[in-house]
């Protein structure tokens, strides 16, 4: 018989389970240095990357069935909010990695220990897998080459038992990659897990998340994030709580209000899906419409393995124009644009609903010297922008928007939908009707200051200081996931007693 001291946890074990169990993200990754400059070769490199990654040419410049679930997977913030990485295991025994939660891509690769480039990475042993088997797919044991931009990854496919969060599809085709481009990967990252469609797929495999949904094993045909923001908190690490990708369905804990889902441009049926797109159809910068071209020419990929936002030269000029004393930069950062770092910019996009605004935390990178600061919205296209009905986005909404709301990626009907991040997730602010003037408030945990305190880069955190309040949030959300591991224990010792 259960004493009474078991009864609150397990009405909190009911309240998991019906609500589904999430597994928190890590970020990783600074793009500033020490003393709160950025780092100019990292943002050049993310620029590139993104470029070739979604079609652009490189600037002639310097550079180049059971029961349906929900699973909630806690990831992890890397390198100050660079990306988003959750752990998935392979083979049998499994072996655990961490890979980067890309929404952008859509193939599966790790490194392996054949790996020749691969120092200081955790790599696959393909050698110590019981399961492991040749791909049967028309490609065969042939070498493929995924290309990300500024790097690429070559390998061999192969098939074996992936799992994440307690879901797992045997078998699983995958990319053993045996040479990776020097940076291309970082720390503890171990390989990229594409979550956008099949179509898209350099492997030409199902997607880790698709075959999940074709079997049957999500409760909802959805998957939803819930990011984290360190940008810019003194004494941030490497590697921080990032949030939360649930698989399978959200974690209402982490909302407030309802989802407005968006249908995909371009597609109705997941057989000829490939980004996650959207129109983008209003953007305001500090209270301000400005003028961007809408239809064929702002369809928008939703990508979580973006850090910035990119768009086409003559929408972020407009929105430039729009913040008093913002100059465009040259040379390794040509593309990006400055402003005066205590400026508060002030950005809301809308994709045909609500309009959402992004931090003016988010919005300032940091300083490049004499009092001046870089945007989160970058020129994707530096004067080359693709035509309309090319197939590829002109604008990529990453990290610097997604880490404002909760996203939702629908598989049926497609769609991508967004939230209003709820107190537990440190949402307090909500999204503004149509297109009128955003009210930016901080979206919680700890909130940045661009050069170091709240009043020099318009932070619109209630707190007074980076460094008085960081504390706070990230144990609140330490406790969370302390008390989910407990939880779950607890639930598969009842388990394991029945």
């Amino acid at each position: 018989m259960l004493t009474a001291h078991l009864l609150p946890l397990l009405a909190l074990v009911g309240l998991v389970i019906a609500d589904g169990i999430h597994v928190p993200l890590t970020r990783k990754s600074t793009l500033r240095k020490r003393d709160g400059t950025i780092d100019t070769a990292r943002f050049a490199k993310a620029r590139d990357l993104l470029r070739v990654k979604y079609g652009y040419k490189p600037p002639p410049s310097n550079s180049r069935k059971r029961a349906g679930q929900t699973v909630g997977v806690p990831i992890i913030n890397s390198n100050v909010d660079s990306s988003y990485i959750g752990p998935i295991s392979i083979g049998t025994p499994p072996q655990t990695f961490e890979v980067v939660l890309d929404t952008g891509s859509s193939d599966l690769w790790v490194a392996s220990t054949n790996c020749r480039t691969c120092e200081g990475l955790t790599t696959f042993n393909p050698s110590q897998s019981s399961s492991i088997q040749q791909s049967q797919g028309t490609t065969g044991q042939q070498g493929i080459t995924i290309e990300y931009g500024s790097g690429e990854v070559q390998g061999t496919l192969a098939q074996d038992t992936v799992s994440m969060g307690g879901f797992t599809v045997n078998p699983q085709t995958f990319l053993v990659a045996e040479t990776i481009s020097q940076g291309l990967l970082d720390g503890q990252t171990s390989g990229i897990l594409g979550l956008a469609f099949q179509a898209l797929a350099s492997t030409q495999a199902t997607p880790f998340w698709e075959a999940l949904l074709n079997a049957g094993q999500f409760a909802q045909p959805e998957m939803s994030f819930f990011l984290t923001r360190f940008l810019g908190v003194d004494g941030a690490t490497d590697s921080e709580p990032g949030g939360f990708l649930t698989l399978g369905g959200t974690n209402s804990s982490l909302f407030t209000g309802n989802i407005e889902f968006l249908n995909l441009t371009a597609t109705d049926s997941i057989s000829d899906a490939t980004f996650w797109l959207l129109e983008l159809s209003s953007v305001t910068v500090n209270g301000q419409s400005v003028s961007i071209s809408t239809g064929a020419a702002a369809v928008s990929a939703i990508d979580t393995g973006t850090t910035l936002i990119g768009g086409p030269s003559d929408g972020v000029q407009a929105v430039w124009q729009a913040v008093p004393n913002s100059q465009a930069l040259s040379g390794d950062m040509e593309g990006f644009f400055s402003f005066p770092c205590d400026t508060s910019v002030q950005v809301s996009l809308s994709f045909g609903g609500s309009s959402w605004p992004i931090s003016t935390d988010d919005m300032n990178l940091g300083t490049v010297g004499d009092g001046t600061c870089v945007g989160g919205i970058f020129d994707l296209g530096l004067g080359s922008n693709i035509s309309p009905g090319s197939g590829n986005p002109s604008w990529v909404v990453g990290d610097t928007f997604l880490k404002n709301v909760l996203s939702v990626f629908r598989a049926s009907p497609l769609s991508v939908g967004f939230a209003q991040l709820s107190s537990a997730a440190g949402g307090s602010g909500t999204p503004s009707p149509g297109t009128g003037s955003a009210t930016i408030t901080g979206t919680g945990l700890p909130i940045p200051a661009g050069t170091g305190s709240s009043s020099s880069s318009g932070g619109s955190s209630p707190t007074t200081t980076p460094g008085t309040n960081a504390a706070s949030p990230v144990s609140s959300l330490n406790l969370l996931g302390l008390s989910l591991s407990l939880v779950l224990s607890l639930a598969s010792a009842l388990c394991f007693v029945a």
